[in-house]
């Protein structure tokens, strides 16, 4: 649940990136309902590539973003570490499922003041897209790793190509990348250079893998994808692409086995600070 206001290095700018106030208000019925039924379709992956990576006792953890907490409670719960900094402009989701070793920050991470400590571990999951300055935030997240510590940042990938048979799926799912770059400033077409960006700020043994969850009726990722088409209506009748009715019959395919193009990808890149 990342969002972006004008900030003193340029990683904010106005009228764009306004992620929560404009299109998935924290304060909607049901936003946290929404939230974890993307937890549930991508934090099995994001805790097994975390695991891979080492997490463990006596990491010390930044998650930023952190949405209803979902990825902090289980590095704790699972992996063991010994403390998360979980971290979101919006905390109420977070303070609503306190746990032991969790601390909760509301703060904005694109402000010049920005400066919690370093940490093992940092970690943002669908944040950088949102954001107007990637690069910058990159930049800034690694400078947050102690000496030895791992950056891994995860974002969507839009596999709705040129190439993809014209579905009410497909036409849906551009019509939603497309209004959400225009109204709040979500832009997925640079995630595929995120581990470039990981080398640039000078991390090292970057790598990165995709995942691809399967539409299913009735699936987290199906639900969750009917749920934000839903919240985000005006944004993607107003680009001409789909109206109501054709917005209609995407979500009952969604709930259908007719329903067989491939969910937005996530791609998770990592890299590590020298030791030295």
């Amino acid at each position: 649940m990342a969002d972006t206001v004008p900030s003193p290095d340029g990683a904010g700018s106005p009228g764009r990136g306004r992620y929560g106030e404009q299109v998935f208000r924290p304060d909607r019925q049901g936003e946290a309902d929404r939230i974890d039924l993307g937890a549930l379709a991508y934090d099995d992956t994001t805790m097994a590539r975390l695991r891979a990576l080492g997490a463990g006792p006596g990491w010390t953890c930044l998650d930023v973003g952190a949405g209803t907490g979902t990825v902090a409670r289980r590095l704790l719960a699972e992996a063991e570490v010994a403390g998360v900094l979980a971290v979101d402009r919006d905390v109420r989701f977070l303070a609503s499922h306190p746990v032991p070793g969790l601390t909760v920050l509301q703060a904005d991470v694109t402000a010049g003041d920005f400066a919690p400590g370093l940490f093992r571990l940092v970690h943002a999951r669908f944040v950088l897209m949102h954001l107007p300055s990637p690069q910058r935030m990159v930049a800034r997240l690694s400078r947050l790793l102690a000496p030895g510590g791992v950056l891994v940042v995860s974002d969507a990938v839009d596999l709705t190509t040129a190439s993809a048979p014209r579905t009410p799926y497909t036409r849906a799912m551009r019509a939603m990348w497309e209004g959400l770059r225009d109204s709040i400033g979500t832009d997925v077409s640079l995630v595929p250079r995120h581990p470039e960006l990981l080398r640039e700020a000078g991390l090292e043994g970057v790598a990165a893998e995709i995942h691809v969850p399967p539409l299913l009726p009735g699936s987290p990722i199906s639900r969750f994808w009917a749920d934000t088409w839903e919240r985000a209506r005006g944004a993607m009748v107003g680009t001409g692409l789909v109206d109501d009715a054709e917005l209609d019959e995407a979500v009952r395919c969604l709930a259908s086995s007719r329903c067989t193009g491939l969910s937005p990808g996530m791609l998770t890149a990592w890299g590590w600070k020298s030791p030295a």
